[in-house]
């Protein structure tokens, strides 16, 4: 497969660099789960820190191949990111640039592509990698607050922008609680679509709305269905539920759906 094929490269370009300590990936070369319309995730370390210089970044990027275009990933809170998509083949890669005691901190556990000296190997060996979970009164702290905006949004007529929240809402409350639920990595609402089990996967259905506003108030009936369904069934004791807000916002619901 041409994600295996650059991977394979990548590490015959990288070898006998002196800078370089090693070269790991993840996502699905790691799974197993490459397909025809799989990106790469690498990871790149580095003797010293380059993640502060774009330009070293992109060198680094041009020597594994053609680079179309390539941008860092503030937008996504990891200014080590570089997103890359590559030409012949058209390929999304993405690079993470990191020192050695930067891979100590890690989601999963890599595949290793490259180690020189074994370091890598002796990280993972050592240090354990913790993929973060939902914070549950982190979101209960905000659930209401958020349904209350959409809610704002609907009642003025901006559709598109309530179509954006419900959006929003599945990829960091619904999708998160529903993949844990089910045992999952909570990566938002990736893959939910063979990930779940058929009944939740159909009620998180029922969150997508057309631009309407009688669509838009049922799917956000749904949600909060879906979301205290999660909450009685995830949240432990130590978890303070709002509930007054819970009744106020559900009020205003009744009165925007009028």
């Amino acid at each position: 497969m041409k994600q295996i094929e650059f991977a394979s490269n990548a590490v015959k370009i990288l070898a006998n660099d002196q800078f370089v300590i090693g070269l790991a990936a993840g996502g699905s070369l790691l799974s197993g789960e490459l397909d025809d319309y799989s990106d790469i995730d690498l990871v790149l370390v580095t003797k010293e820190k380059i993640s502060d210089k774009k330009d070293r970044m992109l060198e680094y990027a041009n020597k594994l191949g053609n680079v179309l275009t390539a941008f860092t990933g503030e937008h996504v809170a990891e200014p080590r990111l570089l997103i890359c998509l590559y030409d012949n083949p058209l390929l999304h890669v993405d690079i993470k640039f990191v020192t050695l005691d930067e891979f100590k901190n890690r989601i999963e556990d890599p595949y290793i592509l490259l180690d020189n000296d074994g370091h890598l190997k002796d990280i993972i060996e050592s240090t354990a990698s913790a993929w973060p979970h939902p914070d549950y009164q982190w979101i209960e702290d905000r659930f209401w607050t958020f349904i209350h905006y959409g809610l704002l949004k609907i009642g003025r007529g901006e559709y598109f922008e309530a179509l954006d929240f419900l959006s929003f809402l599945r990829f960091i409350v619904l999708g998160p609680l529903l993949h844990t639920k089910h045992g999952n990595l909570p990566r938002g609402v990736r893959k939910v679509e063979t990930q779940l089990s058929e009944n939740d996967f159909q009620k998180l259905k029922g969150t997508i709305a057309t631009h309407d506003k009688q669509s838009l108030l049922n799917a956000v009936s749904k949600a909060i269905l879906i979301y205290k369904d999660l909450r009685r069934e995830l949240f432990d004791p130590t978890i303070i539920f709002h509930h007054q807000a819970e009744k106020r916002v559900m009020e205003f619901y009744e009165k925007t759906s009028m």
